[in-house]
């Protein structure tokens, strides 16, 4: 994966580069579990002082890496497609869902290592978080009630995660041929026809 860490100093931007494409190399070779730091260390050929001149540990790591690779995702539910409240253009919504398709299989080896296994469920953790701080309020003022009770707002960013993350990993680990545009459609086809309806989202097509 290519990584371009937002520093100005080009000697870090280089520095974490190589040890982030090293770690993910790793993960995929070993396994999140099995890397060392010594290990990322000498395939970023550096020392481990040096390692720890830019990350507490490995878990620091991943998590900016995790973060830097979430981006596109911020990107699916912008407030913007949002009109008055609860109205959402599908043909714009389709569009960014296409570009973080687009992202997604540019960088395909780092995503199925956060869709499979025990990251998965690191990675549903934090697009849950990142989901309720982008949109908390957005979900809020959609007040989606079932016999007269608030549905919680965690409640559907679970929900919503859950339906995006098991498309990804299907689309990662199978023998689809199905190119970022047309998996876009697919799911906002599944999710327009019911899903956002039973969220009190009105769609526009």
């Amino acid at each position: 994966m290519e990584f371009s860490p937002k520093k100005t100093d080009l000697r870090v931007l280089r520095t974490k580069k190589s040890i982030f494409n090293a770690f993910v190399q790793l993960v995929e070779e070993k396994g999140y579990e099995a890397v060392t730091i010594q290990d990322i260390a000498t395939e970023a050929m550096i020392n481990r002082a040096t390692f720890y001149a830019h990350f507490k540990d490995k878990s620091a790591l991943y998590d900016e890496i995790f973060l830097y690779a979430m981006e596109a995702f911020t990107k699916v539910l912008d407030p913007e497609l949002l009109e008055n409240g609860n109205r959402v253009q599908l043909k714009k919504l389709e569009l960014m869902i296409t570009q973080v398709f687009k992202e997604i299989k540019k960088n395909r080896v780092f995503y199925q290592i956060l869709t499979d296994g025990p990251a998965a469920n690191s990675m549903k953790v934090k697009i849950n978080w990142l989901l309720e701080q982008h949109y908390y309020e957005i979900f809020s003022k959609l007040k989606i009630t079932e016999n007269d009770v608030e549905v919680p707002i965690d409640f559907i960013i679970e929900y919503m995660s859950s339906i995006f993350i098991g498309m990804v990993h299907w689309w990662l680990n199978s023998d689809s041929d199905f190119p970022p545009e047309q998996m876009a459609h697919l799911l906002i086809k599944l999710v327009g026809n019911g899903h956002l309806t039973v969220l009190g989202i009105e769609v526009v097509k």
